[in-house]
């Protein structure tokens, strides 16, 4: 692989790692996962490890990134965020 190659997915890697961080959205977060593991897959691909690369994609951006949507999906966050602590309520908040 020649070097811009090897720069462009290396710098795709890291800036998507990042991305992973510093989202808010989980959702958004996960996909910035997916999008590094398929870079990370092409620098083992690079260098002649091509089960790993192809393990990479199918194992981890594939099935368990999938598990990992799935859950995030089924967590319903925009009902935590709606969710509010009423602290002036004498009444705990499963009995109202």
């Amino acid at each position: 692989m020649s070097p811009f190659l090897f720069w462009i997915f290396a710098v795709l890697t890291v800036i998507f790692g990042a991305a992973v961080v510093l989202n808010r959205n989980p959702v958004a977060s996960a996909l910035s996962v997916v999008v590094s593991f398929l870079g990370l897959s092409a620098l083992f691909m690079s260098l002649d490890a091509f089960f790993v690369g192809i393990i990479q994609v199918l194992v981890y951006a594939g099935a368990v990134m999938v598990l990992f949507l799935f859950i995030i999906m089924l967590l319903d966050i925009r009902a935590e965020e709606r969710r509010r602590i009423n602290f002036g309520s004498p009444l705990p908040a499963a009995l109202e």
